[in-house]
């Protein structure tokens, strides 16, 4: 059961932009997802990664700057951001579900991807 109301702009963007080509196809839906948030998301930007702390299940929350989109291979079965902490180097990039990444200093067409993402997951859609 979602737990958003539908958005019927939304909803056109995600259906004509997004997956307009990818049918039923799981990978193709995900790589529809894939180009559409490498093409939208301008990085980098600083955010928040929310994470669960798997033993006590608190959300653990660290400042980091968001990189850009994971490699694709790793993004067929969630989006995937690489990212690093402030002043790190080249040898502290993780990367992070895009679900767990809340920006804090980012344009609007940014916001507006990750918002679509967000709703995606929210309304309970699936690759």
């Amino acid at each position: 059961m979602p737990n958003v109301e539908r958005d019927e702009t939304r909803e056109q963007r995600i259906e004509t932009e997004i997956i307009v080509d990818a049918g039923n196809d799981k990978e193709e839906r995900a790589m529809g997802w894939y180009y559409y948030l490498d093409d939208t998301l301008n990085v980098p930007f600083l955010a928040k990664w929310k994470k669960k702390v798997r033993k006590t299940g608190a959300i653990e929350e660290k400042e980091v700057e968001v990189l850009g989109m994971a490699p694709d291979e790793d993004c067929l079965r969630d989006m995937f951001v690489d990212v690093v902490y402030p002043g790190g180097n080249d040898e502290d990039v993780f990367s992070a579900k895009l679900s767990e990444i809340e920006a804090i200093d980012a344009d609007e067409e940014t916001l507006e991807a990750l918002a679509d993402w967000q709703y995606w997951l929210a309304r309970g859609y699936k690759f």
